[in-house]
């Protein structure tokens, strides 16, 4: 039975403190808790620093990570463009020898691609996240840019060969667009598997002559002679090519191939038309006038282009240009045409940020070009060093809208 008036004990809050009577008779006021222990207080502490230290051990591991350990990615970026009008270090970057050259204005910029991640030059997840935020960057994997296992030295050595090989080309592609005869030996290095050429022409066979069927023989004496019957023949034709073999002259059969782009860069363009021997060959080149490079540092082989054109304007009275600032790319091979290359969103925005108001493109390439031209850069689609030289003559003569461009139709 609970009286009024009175609290039973059971009732009381098991946690509320008890009271005492104070010093002045009243109730008295709550007593204070009391202290940790010293031990418990320092255990405390310690395990508040503990937790601290692993988050920042982990954050400063997560940091390393990020910063020193290498990623499996290469970055393209924009990378720098050389006027191959002008010079290095007070002398021209074109030299000609033994024919009369002409003073030259205006730019015809070779652009290039800057590319981390390969063998020496590694990324880490900030480099990784940076090129995928850029808007000026493309990020791949290392596979797709890089052969696998390759070293640094293995791939400035081919590097430096398809500079070496996109120079030669280019001196014979724009002597022969002027003009000049350029006559070359055309040696077998060796033949595509499955291909009609395949244990038919053989390693140092020299190509002196080709007869597709109802047609009069052609004499090879450039590689321009081969590819203009060869562009006029179709894949799977049997053609009739006379070799020296040994230091005797033989006939062959040799089934060409069909070229292997087939598909048309442009949806309206025309596909690829003629056929190959299947083979690859080696050129000894007998230039009538001596042409040089001085350029370091750069490699690969998609400044021939540019380089072919350079030396046009050289060997050319007047002002090809006309003045202006044109850049471009792309391949040249020995019969004048214009091949596609990589990264070339990343060169026309590096030609773009250097100035050029014109931009040369490979034809093949145009897929890759529609609707990444930046502002103020106008595009001309090329696939022949005819169709260059033509171009940068329109160009200069201030009819530039007028050329074939990328645009879709």
């Amino acid at each position: 039975m609970i009286r009024p008036g009175r609290r039973s004990a059971d009732l009381r809050e098991p946690d509320a403190p008890r009271r005492r009577p104070g010093a002045d008779g009243g109730a008295g006021r709550p007593r204070r808790p009391e202290p940790l222990p010293l031990l418990e207080e320092l255990q405390l502490v310690s395990r508040r620093s503990v937790t601290l230290v692993v988050a920042g051990g982990l954050l400063t591991l997560l940091l390393l990570v990020a910063v020193l350990v290498p990623l499996p990615y290469a970055i393209q970026r924009p990378g720098p463009t050389v006027n191959t009008l002008g010079e290095v270090d007070g002398e021209p970057l074109i030299t000609v020898e033994g024919a009369e050259t002409y003073p030259t204005s205006g730019e015809l910029r070779l652009t290039t691609v800057s590319v981390a991640g390969g063998p020496g030059f590694e990324v880490t997840a900030v480099d990784v996240l940076a090129g995928w935020l850029s808007g000026q960057q493309v990020v791949l994997p290392r596979e797709a840019v890089f052969p696998e296992g390759s070293t640094r030295e293995q791939i400035d050595q081919e590097a430096g060969a398809q500079m070496t090989s996109s120079q030669t080309n280019a001196t014979v592609a724009a002597l022969e667009e002027l003009g000049y005869p350029v006559p070359m030996v055309l040696t077998v290095s060796s033949a595509a598997p499955g291909s009609g050429a395949e244990g038919v022409l053989l390693r140092d066979d020299v190509i002196i002559s080709i007869q597709p069927p109802g047609r009069d023989v052609t004499q090879v004496g450039s590689f321009s002679d081969l590819a203009e019957v060869l562009a006029a023949t179709a894949p799977g034709t049997s053609v009739t090519v006379g070799v020296e073999r040994a230091g005797r002259e033989e006939s062959v059969e040799v089934v060409t191939m069909a070229p292997p782009e087939q598909q048309p860069a442009l949806e309206g363009a025309d596909a690829p038309e003629g056929s190959l021997l299947g083979v690859v060959l080696e050129p000894d080149v007998e230039l009538p006038v001596e042409v040089s490079f001085d350029i370091e540092k750069i490699g690969g082989p998609s400044a021939g282009t540019m380089f072919a054109l350079g030396i046009i304007d050289t060997l050319t009275p007047g002002e090809m240009t006309g003045g202006q600032d044109i850049a471009g790319t792309g391949t040249m091979n020995l019969a004048g045409e214009v091949g596609a290359i990589g990264g070339i969103r990343q060169k026309l925005i590096g030609a773009r940020r250097d100035g050029a108001e014109w931009f040369l493109a490979p034809l093949r390439n145009c897929d890759e070009v529609v609707g990444h031209v930046p502002d103020g850069l106008q595009v001309v689609a090329v696939a022949t060093m005819e169709e260059a030289h033509h171009a940068v003559e329109t160009i200069g003569e201030g009819d530039g809208a007028s050329l074939p461009s990328c645009a879709p139709a």
